[in-house]
């Protein structure tokens, strides 16, 4: 007979291995990271600008799936440091458009092996099962 709080059980909770693996992998890039002064919020963030060099908060926000809350004191400390700029848009000021500088560009040879170091550290999936987690996980985002 099934037990009436049998929901409650932490083995038959997706959202459990969800939130610990999540927090074992991010705590893995901490050591890499933490010689550079940053986050992995943060390094979120320079992956994006690395890629975009000038973004929008929200479409930032978007993009890392952060609400403004969370990324506007980030980006205040990036600015901070020399490594963004934050002006608001001549057509709309509303919207806040991030730049990199030359300092934060410059970080992106320093971050360049973090992933192949966080990677080597035991991945216990070959590339067939990390590319189908990587679907499932992305699909699951979407929904």
């Amino acid at each position: 007979m099934a037990q009436p709080y049998e929901q409650l059980k932490l083995k038959n909770q997706i959202c459990f291995p969800l939130y610990a693996c999540s927090r074992k992998i991010v705590n893995s890039y901490t050591p890499y990271l933490k010689p550079l002064g940053l986050t992995y919020t943060q390094y979120i963030v320079f992956m994006v600008l690395w890629e975009e060099e000038k973004i929008t908060v929200g479409e930032l926000g978007r993009r890392l799936h952060l609400d403004t809350g969370t990324l506007t004191p980030l980006l205040k400390t990036l600015e901070k440091n020399g490594y963004v700029t934050r002006e608001r848009s001549k057509e709309d000021e509303r919207v806040t458009q991030i730049s990199i500088t030359p300092k934060g560009d410059a970080l992106k040879e320093e971050c360049r092996d973090i992933p192949f170091k966080v990677a080597s550290v035991g991945a216990a999936l070959d590339k067939k099962e990390a590319e189908e987690l990587y679907r499932i996980l992305y699909a699951l985002i979407e929904n």
